[in-house]
Protein backbone atom coordinates (compact mmCIF):
# COMPACT_ATOMS: atom_id res chain seq x y z
CA UNK A 1 0.00 0.00 0.00
CA UNK A 2 1.52 3.63 -1.29
CA UNK A 3 1.66 6.03 1.70
CA UNK A 4 3.29 8.96 -0.19
CA UNK A 5 0.23 10.84 -1.57
CA UNK A 6 -0.03 11.67 -5.19
CA UNK A 7 -1.21 15.29 -6.60
CA UNK A 8 -1.84 15.71 -10.08
CA UNK A 9 -2.40 18.87 -12.05
CA UNK A 10 -5.86 19.07 -14.64
CA UNK A 11 -4.81 20.65 -17.89
CA UNK A 12 -5.68 20.13 -21.93
CA UNK A 13 -4.22 16.71 -21.13
CA UNK A 14 -7.08 15.73 -18.53
CA UNK A 15 -9.53 17.67 -19.37
CA UNK A 16 -12.26 14.76 -20.46
CA UNK A 17 -13.95 12.34 -18.07
CA UNK A 18 -12.36 9.68 -19.89
CA UNK A 19 -8.73 10.95 -19.30
CA UNK A 20 -9.53 12.13 -15.69
CA UNK A 21 -11.24 8.23 -14.65
CA UNK A 22 -8.26 6.99 -16.02
CA UNK A 23 -5.49 9.14 -13.97
CA UNK A 24 -7.28 8.82 -10.72
CA UNK A 25 -7.56 4.95 -11.70
CA UNK A 26 -4.09 5.37 -11.87
CA UNK A 27 -3.09 6.53 -8.31
CA UNK A 28 -3.79 9.97 -7.77
CA UNK A 29 -5.07 10.94 -4.86
CA UNK A 30 -5.14 15.24 -4.90
CA UNK A 31 -6.37 16.97 -7.90
CA UNK A 32 -5.07 20.20 -8.59
CA UNK A 33 -6.75 23.27 -10.38
CA UNK A 34 -4.33 25.81 -11.46
CA UNK A 35 -6.83 29.07 -11.22
CA UNK A 36 -3.75 30.99 -13.55
CA UNK A 37 -5.87 29.39 -16.55
CA UNK A 38 -9.56 28.76 -17.14
CA UNK A 39 -12.69 30.86 -16.27
CA UNK A 40 -15.00 30.62 -13.13
CA UNK A 41 -17.12 28.31 -15.28
CA UNK A 42 -14.65 26.07 -16.80
CA UNK A 43 -12.82 25.24 -12.98
CA UNK A 44 -16.66 24.36 -11.79
CA UNK A 45 -17.14 21.85 -14.63
CA UNK A 46 -13.88 20.18 -13.75
CA UNK A 47 -14.01 19.56 -10.27
CA UNK A 48 -18.00 18.31 -10.81
CA UNK A 49 -15.76 15.90 -13.13
CA UNK A 50 -13.53 14.75 -11.01
CA UNK A 51 -16.43 14.07 -8.41
CA UNK A 52 -18.18 12.20 -11.13
CA UNK A 53 -15.01 10.05 -11.64
CA UNK A 54 -14.12 9.20 -8.49
CA UNK A 55 -17.49 8.21 -7.69
CA UNK A 56 -17.36 5.47 -10.56
CA UNK A 57 -14.43 4.45 -9.03
CA UNK A 58 -15.79 4.29 -5.75
CA UNK A 59 -12.28 6.47 -4.75
CA UNK A 60 -11.91 9.01 -2.22
CA UNK A 61 -10.09 12.19 -4.28
CA UNK A 62 -9.49 15.35 -2.77
CA UNK A 63 -9.40 18.80 -4.94
CA UNK A 64 -6.80 21.90 -4.77
CA UNK A 65 -7.13 25.18 -5.91
CA UNK A 66 -3.84 26.52 -6.56
CA UNK A 67 -4.05 30.61 -6.62
CA UNK A 68 -2.02 32.22 -9.50
CA UNK A 69 -0.57 35.21 -7.28
CA UNK A 70 1.08 38.40 -8.27
CA UNK A 71 1.99 38.24 -12.14
CA UNK A 72 5.62 39.32 -11.55
CA UNK A 73 6.55 38.99 -15.03
CA UNK A 74 6.94 40.63 -19.08
CA UNK A 75 5.04 41.73 -20.93
CA UNK A 76 5.21 40.77 -24.81
CA UNK A 77 6.95 41.42 -27.45
CA UNK A 78 5.88 42.99 -31.21
CA UNK A 79 8.06 39.68 -32.64
CA UNK A 80 6.86 37.33 -29.67
CA UNK A 81 10.84 36.72 -28.63
CA UNK A 82 14.01 38.28 -28.99
CA UNK A 83 17.68 37.07 -28.58
CA UNK A 84 20.04 38.80 -25.95
CA UNK A 85 23.59 38.06 -25.59
CA UNK A 86 26.02 38.31 -22.87
CA UNK A 87 26.77 41.76 -22.22
CA UNK A 88 23.76 43.78 -24.38
CA UNK A 89 21.98 46.28 -22.28
CA UNK A 90 18.48 45.69 -21.83
CA UNK A 91 15.22 47.76 -20.06
CA UNK A 92 12.41 46.64 -18.01
CA UNK A 93 9.95 49.59 -18.97
CA UNK A 94 6.83 49.72 -16.35
CA UNK A 95 5.36 52.32 -18.51
CA UNK A 96 5.70 50.51 -22.35
CA UNK A 97 2.89 49.42 -23.98
CA UNK A 98 1.99 45.77 -23.21
CA UNK A 99 2.71 44.18 -26.37
CA UNK A 100 5.39 46.25 -27.66
CA UNK A 101 8.82 44.83 -26.52
CA UNK A 102 11.72 45.55 -28.52
CA UNK A 103 15.01 43.92 -28.78
CA UNK A 104 16.30 47.04 -26.34
CA UNK A 105 13.25 46.83 -23.75
CA UNK A 106 10.16 45.15 -22.89
CA UNK A 107 7.11 46.14 -20.77
CA UNK A 108 6.54 44.45 -17.10
CA UNK A 109 3.27 43.14 -15.57
CA UNK A 110 4.42 44.40 -12.28
CA UNK A 111 4.15 48.13 -12.46
CA UNK A 112 5.99 48.77 -8.84
CA UNK A 113 9.29 46.51 -9.83
CA UNK A 114 11.38 49.91 -10.36
CA UNK A 115 10.84 50.79 -6.35
CA UNK A 116 11.41 46.88 -5.64
CA UNK A 117 15.23 47.13 -6.63
CA UNK A 118 18.52 48.96 -6.74
CA UNK A 119 21.48 48.99 -8.64
CA UNK A 120 23.32 46.09 -8.17
CA UNK A 121 20.49 43.90 -7.92
CA UNK A 122 20.50 40.73 -10.25
CA UNK A 123 17.23 39.91 -12.04
CA UNK A 124 16.57 36.26 -13.06
CA UNK A 125 14.37 35.62 -15.97
CA UNK A 126 12.36 32.85 -17.49
CA UNK A 127 13.39 30.58 -14.33
CA UNK A 128 17.05 31.69 -14.32
CA UNK A 129 17.55 31.30 -18.21
CA UNK A 130 18.41 34.60 -18.52
CA UNK A 131 20.33 36.96 -16.09
CA UNK A 132 20.13 40.68 -16.14
CA UNK A 133 22.40 43.24 -13.46
CA UNK A 134 21.09 46.12 -12.75
CA UNK A 135 23.00 49.26 -13.25
CA UNK A 136 20.06 51.62 -12.70
CA UNK A 137 16.92 52.59 -12.12
CA UNK A 138 15.87 55.87 -13.55
CA UNK A 139 11.91 56.68 -12.96
CA UNK A 140 9.56 53.47 -14.59
CA UNK A 141 13.10 52.23 -16.54
CA UNK A 142 15.35 49.81 -15.18
CA UNK A 143 18.14 49.39 -16.97
CA UNK A 144 20.51 46.29 -16.72
CA UNK A 145 23.46 44.95 -18.19
CA UNK A 146 22.82 41.17 -19.92
CA UNK A 147 24.98 38.77 -17.97
CA UNK A 148 23.60 35.27 -19.10
CA UNK A 149 22.25 35.82 -22.68
CA UNK A 150 19.29 33.91 -24.73
CA UNK A 151 16.07 33.56 -26.34
CA UNK A 152 13.43 35.65 -24.38
CA UNK A 153 9.73 35.36 -25.13
CA UNK A 154 6.79 36.33 -24.42
CA UNK A 155 5.34 36.77 -20.31
CA UNK A 156 8.31 34.99 -18.88
CA UNK A 157 8.32 35.46 -15.15
CA UNK A 158 11.11 37.68 -12.94
CA UNK A 159 12.47 36.76 -10.00
CA UNK A 160 15.25 38.85 -7.78
CA UNK A 161 17.54 36.94 -6.61
CA UNK A 162 17.78 37.00 -2.75
CA UNK A 163 14.26 37.99 -2.78
CA UNK A 164 12.65 41.14 -1.64
CA UNK A 165 9.91 42.13 -3.91
CA UNK A 166 7.15 43.35 -2.43
CA UNK A 167 3.74 42.38 -4.28
CA UNK A 168 0.91 41.39 -2.28
CA UNK A 169 0.43 37.51 -1.98
CA UNK A 170 -3.30 38.12 -3.17
CA UNK A 171 -4.41 40.25 -5.98
CA UNK A 172 -7.76 41.42 -7.39
CA UNK A 173 -8.22 38.43 -9.22
CA UNK A 174 -7.39 36.08 -6.41
CA UNK A 175 -9.86 37.42 -4.36
CA UNK A 176 -12.23 36.77 -6.91
CA UNK A 177 -11.21 32.86 -7.53
CA UNK A 178 -10.84 32.90 -3.86
CA UNK A 179 -14.96 32.62 -4.13
CA UNK A 180 -15.00 30.27 -7.45
CA UNK A 181 -12.67 28.06 -4.69
CA UNK A 182 -15.83 28.18 -1.76
CA UNK A 183 -18.55 27.67 -4.83
CA UNK A 184 -16.76 23.89 -5.73
CA UNK A 185 -15.83 23.27 -2.65
CA UNK A 186 -12.07 22.57 -2.67
CA UNK A 187 -10.75 20.69 -0.06
CA UNK A 188 -7.67 22.34 -0.33
CA UNK A 189 -6.40 26.10 -1.22
CA UNK A 190 -2.89 27.09 -2.25
CA UNK A 191 -1.76 30.64 -1.84
CA UNK A 192 1.24 31.49 -3.93
CA UNK A 193 4.15 33.76 -3.00
CA UNK A 194 2.71 34.27 0.63
CA UNK A 195 5.61 37.39 2.13
CA UNK A 196 4.21 36.26 6.24
CA UNK A 197 1.39 34.60 8.15
CA UNK A 198 -0.73 37.62 7.23
CA UNK A 199 -0.88 36.17 3.82
CA UNK A 200 -2.16 33.26 4.53
CA UNK A 201 -4.70 34.27 7.82
CA UNK A 202 -6.45 36.92 5.19
CA UNK A 203 -7.03 34.22 2.23
CA UNK A 204 -8.45 31.42 5.14
CA UNK A 205 -10.49 35.11 6.51
CA UNK A 206 -11.99 35.66 2.75
CA UNK A 207 -12.36 31.52 2.42
CA UNK A 208 -14.54 31.87 5.46
CA UNK A 209 -16.19 34.49 3.92
CA UNK A 210 -17.29 33.37 1.06
CA UNK A 211 -18.56 29.89 2.77
CA UNK A 212 -15.36 27.94 2.05
CA UNK A 213 -13.78 25.82 4.81
CA UNK A 214 -10.80 24.60 3.16
CA UNK A 215 -7.27 23.67 4.53
CA UNK A 216 -4.94 26.17 3.69
CA UNK A 217 -2.14 25.39 1.47
CA UNK A 218 1.45 27.69 1.67
CA UNK A 219 3.61 27.31 -1.53
CA UNK A 220 6.90 28.00 -0.11
CA UNK A 221 8.40 30.21 -2.91
CA UNK A 222 10.19 33.59 -2.05
CA UNK A 223 13.41 33.96 -0.60
CA UNK A 224 12.23 35.65 2.67
CA UNK A 225 10.04 33.54 3.41
CA UNK A 226 12.67 30.52 4.33
CA UNK A 227 14.16 32.83 6.71
CA UNK A 228 13.49 32.81 10.72
CA UNK A 229 11.16 33.57 12.24
CA UNK A 230 8.74 34.27 9.33
CA UNK A 231 9.62 30.34 8.01
CA UNK A 232 7.69 29.12 11.64
CA UNK A 233 5.23 31.37 11.48
CA UNK A 234 4.42 30.92 8.11
CA UNK A 235 4.45 26.95 8.92
CA UNK A 236 1.76 27.49 12.06
CA UNK A 237 -0.59 29.60 9.86
CA UNK A 238 -0.69 26.72 7.44
CA UNK A 239 -2.43 23.50 6.98
CA UNK A 240 -0.01 22.58 4.64
CA UNK A 241 3.14 23.74 2.84
CA UNK A 242 4.37 23.38 -0.74
CA UNK A 243 7.71 23.28 -1.77
CA UNK A 244 7.54 25.44 -4.59
CA UNK A 245 11.23 24.62 -6.26
CA UNK A 246 10.70 26.49 -9.27
CA UNK A 247 11.26 30.12 -7.81
CA UNK A 248 11.94 29.04 -4.32
CA UNK A 249 15.19 27.97 -6.41
CA UNK A 250 15.82 30.99 -9.03
CA UNK A 251 15.09 32.95 -6.06
CA UNK A 252 17.78 31.01 -3.41
CA UNK A 253 19.80 29.73 -6.13
CA UNK A 254 19.43 25.63 -7.41
CA UNK A 255 22.50 24.97 -5.21
CA UNK A 256 20.76 25.60 -1.89
CA UNK A 257 17.47 24.11 -2.90
CA UNK A 258 18.03 19.98 -1.83
CA UNK A 259 19.24 21.01 1.53
CA UNK A 260 16.25 23.65 1.81
CA UNK A 261 13.92 21.21 0.60
CA UNK A 262 15.22 18.45 3.28
CA UNK A 263 14.58 21.76 5.94
CA UNK A 264 11.24 22.51 5.11
CA UNK A 265 9.38 18.88 5.14
CA UNK A 266 11.90 18.59 8.37
CA UNK A 267 10.03 21.53 9.91
CA UNK A 268 7.14 21.38 8.78
CA UNK A 269 6.61 17.88 10.08
CA UNK A 270 7.61 18.71 13.98
CA UNK A 271 4.93 21.24 13.39
CA UNK A 272 1.94 18.87 12.30
CA UNK A 273 1.85 20.55 9.19
CA UNK A 274 1.67 18.75 5.98
CA UNK A 275 4.09 18.80 3.37
CA UNK A 276 3.68 18.63 -0.84
CA UNK A 277 6.97 18.37 -2.72
CA UNK A 278 6.50 19.90 -5.83
CA UNK A 279 8.21 21.27 -9.38
CA UNK A 280 9.82 19.11 -12.34
CA UNK A 281 9.32 15.42 -10.15
CA UNK A 282 8.85 14.10 -13.61
CA UNK A 283 9.17 16.52 -16.27
CA UNK A 284 10.88 14.51 -18.82
CA UNK A 285 7.73 12.23 -19.03
CA UNK A 286 5.87 15.16 -20.82
CA UNK A 287 7.36 13.22 -23.39
CA UNK A 288 8.53 10.55 -22.76
CA UNK A 289 6.84 7.22 -21.77
CA UNK A 290 9.84 6.51 -19.26
CA UNK A 291 11.41 9.02 -16.48
CA UNK A 292 14.97 9.36 -16.37
CA UNK A 293 17.11 8.12 -13.47
CA UNK A 294 17.64 11.46 -11.74
CA UNK A 295 13.53 11.61 -11.84
CA UNK A 296 13.41 8.39 -10.12
CA UNK A 297 16.27 9.43 -7.43
CA UNK A 298 14.54 13.20 -6.66
CA UNK A 299 11.13 11.25 -6.11
CA UNK A 300 12.67 8.24 -4.03
CA UNK A 301 14.87 11.35 -2.47
CA UNK A 302 12.05 13.20 -1.57
CA UNK A 303 9.97 10.23 -0.34
CA UNK A 304 12.38 9.36 2.28
CA UNK A 305 12.89 12.95 3.62
CA UNK A 306 9.21 12.05 4.78
CA UNK A 307 7.32 14.43 2.30
CA UNK A 308 3.28 13.33 2.48
CA UNK A 309 2.79 13.75 -1.14
CA UNK A 310 4.62 14.40 -4.50
CA UNK A 311 2.87 16.72 -6.89
CA UNK A 312 2.50 16.32 -10.78
CA UNK A 313 2.50 19.61 -13.00
CA UNK A 314 3.10 19.70 -16.43
CA UNK A 315 3.08 15.96 -16.71
CA UNK A 316 -0.33 15.67 -16.07
CA UNK A 317 -1.87 18.73 -17.32
CA UNK A 318 0.12 19.33 -21.02
CA UNK A 319 1.77 15.65 -20.78
CA UNK A 320 1.50 13.17 -23.70
CA UNK A 321 0.91 10.09 -21.26
CA UNK A 322 -0.94 11.21 -18.00
CA UNK A 323 -2.16 8.04 -16.13
CA UNK A 324 1.59 6.33 -17.22
CA UNK A 325 3.41 9.17 -15.56
CA UNK A 326 1.51 8.73 -12.13
CA UNK A 327 1.89 4.93 -12.34
CA UNK A 328 5.55 5.60 -12.68
CA UNK A 329 5.23 8.29 -9.95
CA UNK A 330 3.67 5.47 -7.64
CA UNK A 331 5.72 2.84 -7.83
CA UNK A 332 9.04 4.41 -7.27
CA UNK A 333 6.86 6.14 -3.91
CA UNK A 334 6.30 2.19 -3.01
CA UNK A 335 9.84 1.22 -3.52
CA UNK A 336 11.61 4.22 -1.79
CA UNK A 337 8.58 3.69 1.26
CA UNK A 338 10.49 0.23 2.09
CA UNK A 339 13.77 1.98 2.83
CA UNK A 340 14.44 2.09 6.62
CA UNK A 341 14.95 5.90 6.69
CA UNK A 342 10.89 5.90 6.18
CA UNK A 343 9.89 4.22 8.88
CA UNK A 344 12.11 5.32 11.28
CA UNK A 345 11.29 8.60 13.39
CA UNK A 346 12.12 10.42 16.82
CA UNK A 347 9.13 13.17 16.32
CA UNK A 348 7.96 14.25 19.71
CA UNK A 349 10.38 11.90 21.95
CA UNK A 350 11.02 13.64 25.35
CA UNK A 351 7.73 16.33 24.32
CA UNK A 352 4.98 16.94 26.53
CA UNK A 353 1.42 17.02 25.37
CA UNK A 354 -0.91 19.63 25.86
CA UNK A 355 -4.10 17.66 24.57
CA UNK A 356 -6.02 14.36 25.50
CA UNK A 357 -6.33 13.64 21.90
CA UNK A 358 -2.56 14.01 20.60
CA UNK A 359 -1.30 12.46 23.19
CA UNK A 360 -3.73 9.26 22.54
CA UNK A 361 -2.30 9.53 19.26
CA UNK A 362 0.95 9.60 20.09
CA UNK A 363 0.58 6.72 22.50
CA UNK A 364 -1.49 4.61 19.43
CA UNK A 365 1.88 5.09 17.21
CA UNK A 366 4.40 3.99 19.80
CA UNK A 367 2.07 1.06 20.63
CA UNK A 368 2.17 0.63 17.07
CA UNK A 369 5.66 0.06 16.43
CA UNK A 370 6.57 -2.04 19.40
CA UNK A 371 4.01 -4.63 19.52
CA UNK A 372 3.42 -5.74 16.08
CA UNK A 373 0.37 -3.70 15.24
CA UNK A 374 -0.79 -4.32 11.53
CA UNK A 375 -3.42 -1.65 10.91
CA UNK A 376 -4.79 1.09 12.71
CA UNK A 377 -8.69 2.36 12.52
CA UNK A 378 -8.67 5.86 14.07
CA UNK A 379 -12.66 6.96 14.03
CA UNK A 380 -12.16 10.79 14.00
CA UNK A 381 -14.51 14.16 13.32
CA UNK A 382 -12.27 16.50 12.37
CA UNK A 383 -8.96 14.67 11.05
CA UNK A 384 -6.59 15.88 13.60
CA UNK A 385 -5.87 12.33 14.92
CA UNK A 386 -4.69 10.85 12.32
CA UNK A 387 -2.66 13.76 11.01
CA UNK A 388 -0.85 13.67 14.58
CA UNK A 389 -0.15 9.92 14.04
CA UNK A 390 0.76 10.27 10.32
CA UNK A 391 3.19 12.78 11.73
CA UNK A 392 5.06 9.41 12.90
CA UNK A 393 6.95 7.49 9.94
CA UNK A 394 5.70 3.61 10.21
CA UNK A 395 4.75 1.08 7.86
CA UNK A 396 1.67 1.08 9.61
CA UNK A 397 -1.21 2.03 7.42
CA UNK A 398 -3.72 4.10 9.26
CA UNK A 399 -7.37 4.36 8.57
CA UNK A 400 -9.07 7.30 8.95
CA UNK A 401 -12.74 6.36 9.26
CA UNK A 402 -15.48 9.07 9.68
CA UNK A 403 -18.74 9.79 8.99
CA UNK A 404 -17.81 13.57 7.61
CA UNK A 405 -17.34 13.60 4.02
CA UNK A 406 -15.06 16.83 3.91
CA UNK A 407 -12.63 15.09 6.72
CA UNK A 408 -12.61 12.27 4.40
CA UNK A 409 -10.88 14.58 1.30
CA UNK A 410 -8.89 16.24 3.75
CA UNK A 411 -7.26 13.54 5.11
CA UNK A 412 -6.44 12.43 1.61
CA UNK A 413 -3.27 14.57 1.72
CA UNK A 414 -1.61 12.92 4.67
CA UNK A 415 1.20 10.13 4.55
CA UNK A 416 0.26 6.82 5.07
CA UNK A 417 -3.54 7.42 6.13
CA UNK A 418 -6.39 6.32 4.16
CA UNK A 419 -10.08 7.48 3.84
CA UNK A 420 -12.93 5.73 4.93
CA UNK A 421 -16.14 7.88 4.29
CA UNK A 422 -18.71 5.90 7.06
CA UNK A 423 -21.72 6.14 5.34
CA UNK A 424 -24.06 4.83 8.16
CA UNK A 425 -25.05 5.32 11.55
CA UNK A 426 -22.55 4.61 14.41
CA UNK A 427 -24.63 3.46 16.80
CA UNK A 428 -22.37 2.12 20.15
CA UNK A 429 -18.98 1.68 20.53
CA UNK A 430 -19.12 -2.29 19.42
CA UNK A 431 -20.69 -0.93 16.01
CA UNK A 432 -17.65 1.15 15.90
CA UNK A 433 -14.96 -1.34 16.52
CA UNK A 434 -16.53 -3.62 14.30
CA UNK A 435 -16.57 -1.70 11.18
CA UNK A 436 -13.28 -1.00 11.27
CA UNK A 437 -12.47 -4.68 11.52
CA UNK A 438 -14.73 -5.40 9.01
CA UNK A 439 -12.53 -2.72 6.95
CA UNK A 440 -9.54 -4.01 7.44
CA UNK A 441 -9.84 -7.46 6.93
CA UNK A 442 -11.43 -6.58 3.21
CA UNK A 443 -8.41 -4.78 2.60
CA UNK A 444 -6.42 -7.59 3.25
CA UNK A 445 -4.60 -5.40 5.84
CA UNK A 446 -4.90 -7.61 8.63
CA UNK A 447 -6.10 -11.31 9.18
CA UNK A 448 -7.01 -13.58 12.04
CA UNK A 449 -4.97 -13.32 14.99
CA UNK A 450 -3.25 -9.89 14.07
CA UNK A 451 -3.29 -7.11 16.40
CA UNK A 452 -4.97 -3.55 15.62
CA UNK A 453 -5.53 -0.12 17.51
CA UNK A 454 -8.77 1.39 17.37
CA UNK A 455 -9.19 5.00 18.60
CA UNK A 456 -12.37 7.04 19.11
CA UNK A 457 -13.77 9.64 20.92
CA UNK A 458 -16.92 9.50 23.02
CA UNK A 459 -19.32 11.55 20.90
CA UNK A 460 -17.82 9.94 17.74
CA UNK A 461 -20.92 9.88 15.22
CA UNK A 462 -22.42 12.84 16.58
CA UNK A 463 -20.93 15.44 14.11
CA UNK A 464 -19.05 17.05 17.04
CA UNK A 465 -15.09 17.58 17.32
CA UNK A 466 -15.46 15.14 20.39
CA UNK A 467 -11.60 14.43 20.64
CA UNK A 468 -10.50 11.17 20.76
CA UNK A 469 -9.73 10.01 24.27
CA UNK A 470 -9.32 5.69 23.48
CA UNK A 471 -6.91 3.79 22.52
CA UNK A 472 -8.40 0.16 22.25
CA UNK A 473 -6.13 -2.83 21.36
CA UNK A 474 -7.90 -5.73 19.64
CA UNK A 475 -6.64 -9.51 18.33
CA UNK A 476 -8.41 -10.04 14.80
CA UNK A 477 -11.06 -12.72 15.41
CA UNK A 478 -11.70 -12.18 19.14
CA UNK A 479 -14.95 -11.18 20.53
CA UNK A 480 -15.29 -7.13 20.01
CA UNK A 481 -16.68 -4.96 22.58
Amino acid sequence: MRRTKIVATMGPATDTPESIEEMLAAGVDVVRMNFSHGESEDHVKRAQMVRDAAERLGKIVAILGDLQGPKIRIERFENDKVIINDGDTFILDSSLDQNAGTQERVGIAYKDLPRDVEAGDELLLDDGRIVLQVSQVKGHEIHTNVTVGGTLSNNKGINKRGGGISAEALTDKDKEDIKTAAKIGVDFLAVSFPRNAEDLNLARSLLHEAGGNAAIVSKIERAEAVVQPILDEIILASDVIMVARGDLGVEIGDANLPLMQKKLIKRARARNCAVITATQMMETMIDNTIPTRAEVFDVANAVMDGTDAVMLSGETAVGRHPAKVVSAMSAICEEAEKSTWSKFSKHRVGKHFDRIDEGIAMSTMYAANHMGVKGIGALTESGSTVLWMSRISSGIPIYAMTTNEKTCRKVAMYRGVYPVWIREKITNSRHANSIVVERLIDDKVVNKDDLIIITRGDLMGAGSDGGTNQMKVIRVGEHVR
